[in-house]
C-alpha cells in the first residue's frame, strides 16, 4: 500500500504581477519578535541566505549594523521577518556608491518605508510594473534597464535584472541581463516601453 499524494491546485498565470529592479548584493533578512517574558519588548535577529548572521560572524556587516540600530529598525519596519537585498560599498558590484542600503522585497507592505539609519538606506526595491502578467512588460522592463541603468542608483549602467512577483503562485521569477537569461527582448526590433509599464519611480 502506498499513501494517496493529491496533485496541488494549479496557479493561474494571467494573474497580478509585481517587477522590481534585481539588485546585485547579498541576500538579507531580520527577525523582529517580541520578547515572550516582557511583553510590549521586541529583539532582532539578522540572518543571510543560509545562516543566522552575528557581529562576530558577519555578512558584510548587516548584523553589525543592525545589532547597533536595532531600537531604530523595530521602530521602523515592526514586528515579522523582512528580507531584503544588503547592497553597495564592496559587495558584489557595488553599484558605484561608498554607501550601503537594505532594500526591501516587500513592496506591498513597505511601500512608505524610507529612512537612514546610521548612513544606511532603508527603502523597497524600486517597483517597475504592477498589473496583469503578460511578456510584454517583463521585455519591457529589461529593454528599460539594459538601455537607462538601474532605478536604484541612477547613473549606473550595469544593472543585473528583474525579479517578477507572481500573486497566485505567490513566487519570485528572476531575469537577469546577462547571456543565461538572453531571449527576444534583446531583439532591436522590440517594442518600447508602454506608457503604462514604465518604471513607477
Amino acid at each position: 500500500m502506498v499513501d494517496f499524494v493529491e496533485w496541488p491546485k494549479t496557479p493561474r498565470l494571467f494573474r497580478e504581477i509585481c517587477i522590481t529592479e534585481k539588485i546585485d548584493g547579498t541576500n538579507a533578512a531580520l527577525h523582529i519578535v517580541e520578547n515572550p517574558d516582557l511583553p510590549g519588548t521586541y529583539s532582532i535577529t539578522a540572518q543571510s541566505r543560509k545562516r543566522i548572521v552575528t557581529p562576530d560572524s558577519d555578512n558584510y556587516g548587516f548584523a553589525r549594523w543592525a545589532h547597533a540600530n536595532a531600537s531604530e529598525l523595530i521602530e521602523l519596519l515592526g514586528p515579522g521577518l523582512h528580507f531584503g537585498e544588503w547592497w553597495g560599498r564592496s559587495i558584489q558590484r557595488t553599484y558605484g556608491t561608498d554607501k550601503r542600503a537594505f532594500s526591501l522585497f516587500n513592496v506591498d507592505r513597505h511601500k512608505d518605508t524610507k529612512a537612514v539609519i546610521d548612513g544606511v538606506y532603508v527603502q523597497p526595491v524600486p517597483v517597475m510594473y504592477q498589473g496583469p502578467f503578460s511578456d510584454a512588460p517583463v521585455r519591457a522592463c529589461l529593454t528599460f534597464l539594459k538601455t537607462h541603468g538601474s532605478l536604484a542608483v541612477p547613473g549606473f549602467g550595469d544593472p543585473e535584472g528583474i525579479c517578477v512577483w507572481h500573486s497566485q503562485s505567490r513566487k519570485v521569477y528572476k531575469v537577469t541581463l546577462d547571456n543565461s537569461d538572453a531571449g527576444k527582448w534583446e531583439n532591436p526590433a522590440a517594442v518600447a516601453m508602454p506608457k503604462e509599464t514604465r518604471p513607477a519611480n
